[in-house]
């Protein structure tokens, strides 16, 4: 049994704690500020009832105090918190420094994952066809608050390793309810390709993250989704 603390207990927080026992993980904890209680700097979690992984589904700001109190205390972290990408470096270093372990991840959905390799490819193939631009475009429910998502961000990112030599146009929609859905096209003078992953609920990023609960538990190191899919 892995026993995970909850960092952020909005929608997401809950998803998980409704999932865990699926997973084979028991929720040892909860930490929001909102709860009140002993936050992530407590040495409670690192002790006798200690925790194994904390998940946070935060904010960015929050990542970056979160994450190093977690290390200091040898807890392992699952970060599905987006807008903190720049300071990645930091988060890094500190993870080398403590010799703890970390899944980051802009989105926990399996699918996504499979998606980013199948973009890249598109990415690949096309490429050499000059005739051709590309785009991404993605949609997400109105309180979410970075734009573009940090999925739209890895998938332009994964185009551009995979050889796309031409601008990527990135756009985004804020409306309603909607989970997430990405689609990248690439448009030539007579035809347009278009590849899209749509999320139907929350739940997909829920499970992610629980597997990657159950994957990064006594590793060591920064790893992705990929890291845990074997990809």
């Amino acid at each position: 049994m892995t026993r995970i603390l909850l960092v952020g207990y909005g929608r997401m927080g809950k998803l998980v704690e409704s999932l865990a026992g699926e997973y084979g993980c028991e929720v040892a904890g909860i930490v929001d500020p909102v709860l009140g209680g002993e936050g992530v700097e407590s040495d409670r979690w690192a002790g006798g009832d200690g925790v194994d992984v904390a998940i946070d589904f935060t904010a960015p700001d929050a990542v970056m105090s979160n994450v190093p109190s977690l290390a200091r205390r040898h807890i392992n972290v699952v970060v599905g918190t987006t807008g903190w990408g720049l300071r990645e470096p930091e988060l890094r270093q500190i993870i080398a420094d403590e010799g703890t372990g970390i899944v980051a991840a802009p989105n926990f959905s399996s699918g996504v994952v499979v998606f980013e390799a199948v973009v890249a490819e598109a990415a690949k193939l096309l490429a050499p066809q000059n005739d051709f631009g590309a785009f991404i475009h993605e949609a997400h429910h109105h309180a979410k608050k970075d734009a573009p998502s940090g999925t739209a961000l890895l998938l332009k990112s994964a185009m551009e390793r995979a050889g796309f030599p031409r601008p990527i146009d990135v756009s985004s929609t804020r409306a309603g309810s909607i989970p997430g859905t990405h689609t990248v096209g690439f448009d030539g003078p007579a035809e347009t390709l278009t590849l899209t992953h749509t999320a139907r609920d929350r739940t997909s990023f829920a499970r992610g993250a629980l597997t990657a609960a159950q994957w990064v538990k006594g590793r060591r190191g920064w790893f992705t989704m990929r890291d845990v899919l074997g990809l």
